[in-house]
């Protein structure tokens, strides 16, 4: 088995520079990293791991903490921070939290005992306190789709008052005064902004926001097609139907074929986030984009940058700015 001795003097360089080359160092040439990696293949050479990581005190690997592991949003963002990560040699491992404390706390222990080098995290759950707590510690934490007080450098977020505006602004200029809408749970900052933009758009409307024409939902289809299907008893008569994700959107469309409706004649529907799966519904849903792929983007340069001094080769941003997604489900009255 050929030893990193034999790959210093195939390469005809130092044991320092195959150790940098082994664990991503930016500062090799790009010549000097394909001697190497040359003399590694030609001899056919697998550095052992533990020693890796016991000798640099990196692991080459970042933890990854999503809510749930299933449906677009998260499934886009795990695949972008895997991809970008993978690029520069660097390993993902990935744990849900599910949107509880208790299993966000648990989550991250897990991550931390895995020695990853840095922590991405979608967490909704547990409080600023705590995440603020962990950036004091010795492990860099990236904080994704929320912004904490005083660890504004470490955050990615996109606007989500600003994006729940924009959609009931767009049903609005459509002609459409009695919008319904369908919130995500409250307790999640997310879903709470998305609901104060769609008031501050009706108030500038001069239209009083009614209690009665909002049903408070998960997140999920199934949600979706519930508040659709109450709505009907409590706000009758409403034209256009904001919800707060395409997941809901979905739900309530089919809710609203049950009921006989055509979509967009007799009703609108409009979504949030832009999932795949949106361009493909029939009709094809209006909804606000959502860039979870550019966060999740960023994140993962921010952690090559700021802890494997790999340079980014975008400029870092942290606050996003939502955009309506215009196709079939709005209709103007």
């Amino acid at each position: 088995m050929a030893t990193i001795y034999q790959v210093s003097e195939a390469a005809g360089v130092s044991l320092a520079t195959v150790s940098r080359v082994m664990n991503g160092n930016a500062k090799v040439s790009d010549r000097t990293r394909k001697k190497v990696e040359d003399a590694m293949a030609s001899l056919g050479y697998q550095p052992n791991a533990i020693a890796q990581s016991l000798a640099s005190n990196r692991t080459n690997s970042v933890g990854l903490l999503v809510s749930e592991l299933h449906g677009s949003y998260f499934g886009d963002l795990m695949s972008t921070v895997e991809q970008v990560l993978k690029q520069n040699g660097k390993h993902v491992i990935i744990t849900a939290g599910h949107v509880d404390e208790k299993r966000e706390h648990e989550a991250i222990e897990f991550l931390k005992s895995r020695r990853c080098d840095a922590l991405i995290l979608h967490a909704e759950a547990v409080s600023d306190g705590y995440l603020k707590t962990l950036s004091d510690s010795n492990i860099p934490i990236v904080v994704i789709n929320r912004n904490v007080d005083g660890l504004e450098e470490n955050c990615f977020v996109v606007d989500n008052e600003n994006g729940g505006y924009i959609a009931t602004k767009a049903a609005l200029e459509a002609g459409h005064k009695q919008i319904a809408y369908i919130s995500g749970p409250q307790f999640k900052k997310d879903a709470s902004d998305r609901l104060a933009g769609h008031k501050r758009a009706l108030q500038e409307a001069n239209i009083a926001f009614e209690e009665n024409s909002m049903f408070e939902g998960d997140f999920h289809e199934s949600s979706g097609q519930a508040g659709m299907q109450q709505l009907q008893d409590t706000f009758p008569g409403f034209t256009a139907l904001v919800c707060a994700n395409d997941e809901m959107a979905s739900g309530a469309m089919t809710a609203a074929r049950e009921f006989g409706y055509d979509i967009p004649s007799q009703l609108s529907i409009i979504g949030f986030d832009n999932v795949l799966f949106s361009r493909y519904l029939y009709p094809k849903l209006t909804t606000i984009e959502n860039p979870i792929h550019a966060m999740g983007e960023m994140a993962a340069y921010w952690v090559l940058q700021h802890v494997y001094d790999i340079k980014s080769p975008i400029p870092i941003e942290h606050l996003f700015v939502p955009e309506m997604v215009k196709r079939d489900t709005l209709g103007s009255v």
